[in-house]
């Protein structure tokens, strides 16, 4: 077996799932976040010489997903059903904590592009904040600032969520 073959082996196996969850978490849709990273898999193994060291992998590979998560939209595409991911959480999870995680993800999804990305590369991805720099081809007091907005953004979303709840009941 070839170093290539090896190496391309070792990248799957290592990032397959960190690729999937953000993925996943970036448009909502089980076989688009396959395919995501299936293409992401194929460019990489194109470009694997490009790849200088095994540490600039993990940015190197959700660098090549973003791009490809970008590329979906400028492709014609068929518009896709499925049954929610609440719908399945609901029925295995305390109805609560799966209420407040159901919650969190939707304002996580209505945050604008320039939030909700540094804030899932950090949370689902566990990127650093240079790392994220790096990857989105900014400053890293940009990144921590959009980070920060974030949150603070979720936090106003999800407050206001509570007092809605909190009144309906109450």
């Amino acid at each position: 077996m070839s170093t290539k073959i090896r190496q391309y082996e070792n990248l799957v196996r290592s990032f397959y799932k960190p690729l999937y969850r953000y993925a996943f978490w970036s448009c909502k849709n089980k076989q688009v976040a396959e395919d995501l990273v299936q293409e992401t898999f194929t460019r990489a193994w194109k470009n694997l010489n490009q790849l200088k060291s095994l540490d600039a992998a993990k940015p190197w590979l959700f660098t090549i997903l973003n791009r490809e998560n970008a590329r979906r939209f400028t492709r014609k595409q068929l518009p896709m059903i499925e049954l929610s991911e609440e719908w399945n959480l609901q029925h295995i999870a305390d109805k609560n904590n799966e209420i407040d995680k159901i919650a969190l993800q939707r304002a996580i999804m209505k945050l604008s592009d320039e939030y909700r990305e540094p804030l899932v590369l950090q949370i689902i991805a566990g990127f650093s904040t240079d790392e994220i720099a790096k990857m989105m081809s900014l400053n890293s007091n940009t990144v921590s600032t959009r980070l920060f907005r974030a949150r603070a953004e979720l936090k106003k979303m999800m407050f206001s969520a509570n007092v809605k709840v909190g009144e309906k009941n109450g």
